[in-house]
């Protein structure tokens, strides 16, 4: 997982604080889509002409960061000053007429075709993206101004919560505009998503970590779907990885992706060692994984 910019040890050292900061962590997972496969072509500090020392900037993935924490402050400051007293539901009203109807912030089925649908400063942008985007604004600028608010991950379809999770609360769909929901509308959301009925714990509140993993999830989903992008699918699972906690099964899908990019070498590795960490526990599995490493090598040959 070499990276020449730092990006994923800030983006390790973030997940790894006591708080995460989930817009921080949401938008280092942007700019690892804006750095592209490869790294960057700046010349090194060493080989810059020693007459011309090239001035200071602020590199493009700092100002987008920036810029999309800015923004995130500016949207807070033009909420009303409520204060701890103000009830759920007038706090969810306030977000539904700033985002949702004077911002635009929304959804559709087109979104969900758009790489730029996942990246938080995109969807700052564009005022577009996966239910779980728009949830992550609304999270953030009610957070901001003062809000009990919390992410609620339904099966299929992410929401926000305002107020008690286990009390007095109310929910609403970002993607919808900030439309509110009642607990038959979850239910209905969950269905149409799964199949599956809704269930009390689908109600508690989003760990900011466990919303960085599923919005990883949907970019690997994205990319999975397009063979062209499995440099995408590669970044999102080692972005994946570097979470504290994590499925051990991302280790397998990372070596095979890496089997299928023709990294025969390095995949084989990686399958041979996850193997081992599975052979106590699913000895079949494991032996039909050293199998796949033992293919992988005979690539090379």
């Amino acid at each position: 997982m070499h990276d020449t910019t730092g990006r994923r040890q800030r983006f390790t050292e973030a997940a790894r604080e006591v708080r995460p900061d989930l817009a921080l962590l949401c938008l280092l997972v942007a700019a690892e889509a804006h750095a592209g496969p490869g790294p960057g072509t700046k010349t090194p500090p060493e080989e810059a002409p020693p007459e011309e020392a090239p001035p200071e900037e602020v590199p493009p993935e700092e100002a987008r960061i920036d810029a999309a924490q800015i923004e995130l402050d500016r949207l807070a400051g033009l909420l009303p000053a409520f204060g701890r007293q103000a009830g759920p539901r007038r706090w969810a009203e306030a977000l539904a007429q700033l985002l949702g109807e004077r911002c635009g912030f929304h959804g559709s089925p087109a979104d969900y075709r758009r790489l730029e649908s996942s990246l938080l400063d995109e969807v700052l942008l564009r005022r577009r993206g996966l239910p779980i985007l728009l949830s992550v604004v609304w999270l953030e600028v009610a957070r901001r101004a003062g809000a009990p608010v919390y992410g609620v991950a339904l099966p299929g379809h992410f929401v926000v919560g305002f107020g008690d999770p286990y009390g007095e609360k109310v929910l609403v769909d970002p993607f919808d505009g900030g439309r509110p929901l009642s607990d038959e509308d979850a239910g209905l959301l969950v269905a149409g998503a799964t199949g599956a009925p809704l269930s009390p714990s689908m109600f508690a509140p989003a760990e900011p970590l466990d919303i960085v993993l599923r919005v990883l999830n949907n970019i690997r989903a994205w990319a999975a779907a397009r063979p062209e992008r499995s440099d995408v699918q590669l970044w999102a699972l080692e972005l994946s990885l570097l979470l504290p906690r994590h499925p051990a099964r991302l280790r397998y899908e990372r070596a095979e992706l890496l089997v299928e990019r023709g990294d025969f070498v390095r995949g084989a590795r990686e399958l041979e060692e996850y193997a081992e960490v599975i052979a106590a526990v699913e000895p079949g599995t494991a032996k039909t994984v050293l199998g796949q490493a033992r293919a992988a090598r005979a690539m090379l040959n």
